[in-house]
């Protein structure tokens, strides 16, 4: 099965680097750098049959890189997410008069779009298991002769399936099962969805306790404002208990949403929500009114993008009592998160509460502790979680992702076997046609006592020493570095050296350096610099 962090470590061009550009370089840049390396490339400069068939090949990337960069609209979208984003599906609807801020926005637009499709694909069906535990006799034994008992309180399992039929149409099925000290119940549902312009309409059946039938509804009224709505009819033993709900939602600004949610039925309520989102943090508000309580509630969650982990608070105060929650969220791999929170309230008690997400299937699992609040139940619900996931992590995910990240580098080496023996004609083929440029450029440079490169070499260095490169995974790259050098000046970017013309990746996913040899105005001189590190030489 493949991992669902899936590399996507292709052998991908680098345009700026293959004509030497830092990623901010002007159209002067370009076209500076356009011009020099055509006079290397071009088929007119060679004259016999084999020369040419390689100089055209490297002339067409040379002029592809420069149409690319060179046009501020593919700027944009390459330099968003790269050749891929010049390919994605869409794009034809995007009017060329857009600003290049307009289109990167375009295209993170469809791309994300394009992630929820493969989302869906791989994740349909969804589903949420709850498995509720009573630990209470734990910190207030019934019998203190006796160890303390745990059971499962409840359980409720809950799964859907959507089965698209059209690109406007789709079945959606649904079904619940709940059980709770010996009693069950359940029910399922089959729904009809239609996508229209600017909304979309839903019609449901189902069955569990009663027969039920139901008529949803939703349309974007402006830019700034949707609205939500339907209505269902319970058929029941005693009778038919009609609900009617509906939810109108506004933009407030770039980062706020405001909604007024009704809800009319045999547990009515209205309720008030205003939620804030940023990059570093959110912010929900919400007030309820309604049967049997009225409450107010509030939450915060602070974003550490950098640790993948959330921090979440929340409070509830109303009629009931009131409730507080603290808790952690942490994002293990590209689908899956894992999350330990503690609610801590009165009639409540103390509760732990454990979720796992698996993409778009959430278990959870709620451990009561207390009926009340007890400090040790506090203390204990508060240091397990973190004493669990350090074990856990260190025993059992650090080794499961350092097996992951091999076996994923020897995925990404076998899928670019090909391209990667490509790739090493190319460079060969690029040095052969460099040889006049770099006797021209060596002359030069002598002659005024410049820079001249005596030997350069790219690859990765041995295990015991930093400047001992390994024979099967390293290359010679004197040449190539010697035809970078203009007026006794080289210069490098913050970019892999893999991409630059002559140059090819010897180890895809391994650590490589650039040693450099030189001597300028007579003076010998060594550099060593990491493969995305930039440089320029001479050194003062």
């Amino acid at each position: 099965m493949a991992s669902e962090n899936e590399s996507d470590a292709e052998l991908e061009e680098n345009y700026y680097t293959f004509l030497n550009l830092p990623r901010d370089a002007t159209t002067e840049q370009i076209n500076t750098a356009y011009r020099k390396q055509s006079r290397i490339y071009h088929p007119d400069k060679h004259c016999d049959v084999d020369s040419k068939k390689q100089a055209e090949i490297m002339f067409n990337r040379t002029k592809r890189a420069y149409e690319v960069l060179s046009d501020p609209h593919q700027r944009a979208i390459y330099d968003s997410v790269g050749v891929n984003g010049l390919t994605t599906e869409g794009w034809e609807i995007v009017h060329r008069t857009k600003t290049p801020t307009e289109i990167r926005e375009e295209y993170e637009r469809l791309a994300q779009a394009a992630d929820e499709r493969r989302l869906q694909q791989r994740t349909n069906p969804r589903g949420n298991i709850t498995i509720n535990v009573n630990a209470t006799e734990i910190f207030a034994p019934y019998d203190e002769t006796e160890m303390p008992r745990v059971e499962i309180g409840s359980m409720s399992i809950a799964q859907s399936i959507e089965a698209p039929l059209t690109r406007k149409d789709m079945i959606i099925m649904s079904g619940n099962l709940y059980s709770s000290n010996g009693n069950g119940s359940g029910g399922f549902v089959v729904a009809g969805r239609r996508l229209l312009n600017k909304g979309w309409l839903e019609v449901c059946a189902g069955a569990g306790n009663g027969f039920l039938v139901g008529l949803k509804g939703g349309r974007t009224l402006s830019p700034k404002v949707t609205l939500n709505g339907g209505t269902n009819m319970s058929f029941r033993e005693h009778g038919v208990i009609p609900a009617l709900f509906s939810t109108l939602a506004v933009q407030l600004d770039k980062h706020t949403v405001g909604s007024l949610t009704l809800n009319a039925g045999p547990q009515s309520s209205m309720s008030t929500q205003i939620d804030h989102s940023k990059d570093e943090y959110a912010l929900s508000s919400s007030f309820v009114i309604g049967s049997p309580h009225i409450y107010f509630g509030l939450s915060y969650t602070r974003k550490m993008i950098e640790n993948e982990m959330k921090l979440k608070l929340a409070v509830k105060v109303g009629t009931f009592g009131f409730m507080g929650e603290y808790g952690l969220e942490k994002k293990i791999s590209k689908y899956s998160s894992v999350t330990a929170a503690v609610s801590i309230g009165v009639p409540s008690g103390v509760i732990l509460k454990f979720k796992i997400l698996r993409s778009n299937q959430s278990y959870v699992f709620p451990i009561h502790l207390s009926d009340e609040i007890v400090p040790a139940a506090v203390f204990y619900a508060s240091v397990t979680p973190v004493i669990a996931w350090f074990l856990i992590k260190k025993t059992i995910m650090d080794p499961m992702d350092a097996e992951r990240k091999n076996v994923e580098v020897e995925r990404t080496k076998r899928r670019n076997e090909q391209r990667l023996l490509a790739k090493r004609q190319e460079a060969s083929a690029a040095v052969h046609l460099m040889q006049s440029t770099y006797h021209r450029i060596m002359t030069e440079e002598l002659q005024k006592t410049g820079l001249v490169v005596t030997r350069a070499v790219y690859g990765c260095t041995t295990e015991n020493s930093s400047t001992q490169f390994k024979p099967e995974l390293s290359l010679d790259v004197t040449i190539p570095i010697q035809c970078l050098v203009r007026d006794s000046t080289l210069q490098l970017y913050d970019s892999s050296k893999s991409d630059l013309p002559g140059f090819y990746d010897p180890s895809i996913g391994d650590n490589k350096i650039l040693r450099i040899e030189y001597t300028y105005q007579n003076q010998f001189r060594v550099v060593n610099i990491k493969d995305n590190e930039a440089i320029r030489l001479p050194l003062p």
